[in-house]
């Protein structure tokens, strides 16, 4: 006579493998051994203003800085960058930090300095991060206020948590 497995370690086995699977596809942990580069062309590499009543003839640097680690350690540097025909892009130059879900980056009109949870506000969304490390080029959306914009982030969406922050100071 065959014994049939008992319901219970069945569905407990099941119940388990279900929430395994659902952690793994919320966290993502092999993205802690994980890195994607990015080498793009960057824009410029530090034209100062023009002088005033003056225009530039090439890409003009608005502002920018290094970046700041928030939650997980990040380096390199940020530039809000004019371009001749009036648009506006962020680049990142040296870009280093680590992978993770759901990673976006963010014009936020706080300054670096503010608190963590003010990035997930009055944000200007430039799109996902294309990648973990390297030189990356970001268009800011046509009609987005670049003068009241401080700082540059990088956001998770998934855990509502900042990477690093680049302030946008002038030059």
């Amino acid at each position: 006579m065959k014994h049939l497995p008992k319901p219970l370690p069945v569905a407990g086995g099941l119940t388990a493998a279900a929430a395994l699977t659902a952690g793994l596809l919320l966290f993502e942990p092999w993205r802690l051994v994980t890195s994607t580069t990015v080498t793009e062309q960057l824009v410029t590499t530090g034209v100062p203003a023009a002088p005033a009543g003056r225009i530039a003839a090439g890409p003009v640097v608005l502002g920018g800085g290094g970046f700041q680690s928030l939650e997980h350690e990040t380096t390199g540097a940020a530039q809000l960058v004019r371009l001749p025909g009036g648009e506006h892009v962020v680049q990142f130059a040296g870009l280093a930090t680590s992978d993770g879900p759901d990673l976006h980056v963010y014009l936020s009109p706080h300054p670096a300095t503010a608190g963590e949870g003010a990035f997930a506000t009055g944000f200007t969304s430039l799109g996902e991060l294309k990648g973990n490390r390297g030189n990356q080029v970001y268009p800011v959306p046509a009609g987005a206020d670049v003068a009241s914009m401080r700082s540059v982030v990088i956001w998770c969406k998934r855990f509502s948590t900042g990477f690093g922050v680049a302030p946008l100071t002038s030059s």
